[in-house]
Parts: structure tokens; C-alpha cells; sequence
């Protein structure tokens, strides 16, 4: 494990839970988060331990009494390497770690590459996210993939992306949310073409 730390946002994205339940979490002491001053907030950041547990929770652990949630969250906190929890004296039950420690492990290098994808220029649609080398907003390749858009479909709108890129849009805007995100995108046409892939080619042009 290492040292660097993550957004609530960045937490709920790689472990694959919701933003809502991941805060639900912290405000119950379920899992306590490190406190830093960034400019005039106070923000909360999570270790890579706690995103094990939090993914724990999304593969079932949330079912659990809450004092056994507790003593899985203790476990994963105090021994990082450990590869399975055998619950307290009486219980049958075992959580098995060492699987979701490496899918997390994999969910991180996914983020940096995510990361590492794009940039942010304000005479580039006013910051928007976009990838490297392109006007393309993140956030637009996102969108078409939850309006059902296939890669394919995608890529065929933008030469200029790749497979990767486009399957790590969704993770990058999850784990980057916009603030003060305006209803209408810097973006978007006055009047919206019909389809996802029309938006696409649209923009590309």
C-alpha cells in the first residue's frame, strides 16, 4: 500500500460504490477519514486501505450487522496486506481481501491513466476536461456512453481516441466531478442534433 490519498469522489469511482453511501460511511465513523486544509476548505481524503473497504461494502459487506462492518473495517485498516477477515469467535463467516485489494490495485492504475489522458485549458471550452491533443470533452464521451452509444459508434465519431480512452471517460468523470457544473455545456449546439453519435460527428467536424 501507499501513501497518497483520495477524494471522496475519486474513492466512489475506483471502488465502484456510491458518492452518497461513501459519506454515508465517513459521517457514521464507519471509516475515518485524513483532514487537510485545501485553500479555504477543510476537504476529507481516504487511503487506499479504506477504498478496500469501501469495495468490500459493494460486494456484499453492507448487508452485514453493523458492529461486523465495523470489526472488517478495523481488520482491512490495521493489517493492509491481509488476505481474508475471519470474523469474531461464533461466526462461520470469512471476508475474503486479497482479490479486492488487486482490483483496486488496477481501479488506481486505470485513474492515473485517466488522469494522465487529459488537461484542462480555460481557452479550451471555457476548462472544460478534454483530452490531450484534442477539443473532445471527456464529460461528452461519458454521456454518449451512458445514452448507450458503443465504442465503435464512438470511435467512428473520433478517430482521434482510442479504445482505452474512450472506456476510461465514465471513470474519469466520476472520480472528477465538475463543480458548479453550468445546465448548459460549453459544448453543446443551440440546437441538439438527434443522436449520440450525430452530437459526435457534429463536434468533431
Amino acid at each position: 500500500m501507499n501513501d497518497a490519498v483520495y477524494t471522496p469522489a475519486q474513492a466512489s469511482a475506483v471502488a465502484d460504490l456510491p458518492l452518497k453511501a461513501v459519506h454515508k460511511l465517513i459521517d457514521g465513523r464507519l471509516i475515518r477519514p485524513r483532514r487537510r486544509r485545501v485553500g479555504r476548505e477543510t476537504q476529507r481524503f481516504l487511503s487506499q486501505n479504506q477504498l478496500v473497504y469501501l469495495r468490500l461494502e459493494a460486494e456484499g459487506v453492507k448487508l452485514l450487522p453493523l458492529a461486523t462492518r465495523r470489526e472488517v473495517a478495523k481488520a482491512v485498516a490495521n493489517s493492509p496486506e491481509i488476505d481474508m477477515v475471519h470474523l469474531s469467535e461464533g461466526s462461520a463467516v470469512t471476508i475474503q481481501v486479497k482479490h479486492v485489494r488487486q482490483e483496486i490495485e488496477q481501479q488506481l492504475m486505470r485513474l492515473t491513466k485517466a488522469q494522465q489522458m487529459t488537461t484542462s485549458d480555460p481557452e479550451i471550452l471555457r476548462g472544460t476536461p478534454v483530452y490531450r491533443g484534442t477539443r473532445i470533452p471527456v464529460e461528452l464521451i461519458a454521456e454518449m456512453l451512458a445514452d448507450g452509444a458503443s465504442v465503435e459508434e464512438i470511435l467512428e465519431g473520433y478517430p482521434a481516441l482510442d479504445r482505452t480512452k474512450v472506456e476510461l471517460a465514465t471513470l474519469y468523470v466520476r472520480a472528477f466531478p465538475r463543480r458548479g457544473r453550468p445546465s448548459q455545456r460549453p459544448w453543446t449546439a443551440a440546437k441538439k442534433p438527434a443522436g449520440a453519435l450525430l452530437r459526435a460527428k457534429a463536434l468533431a467536424e
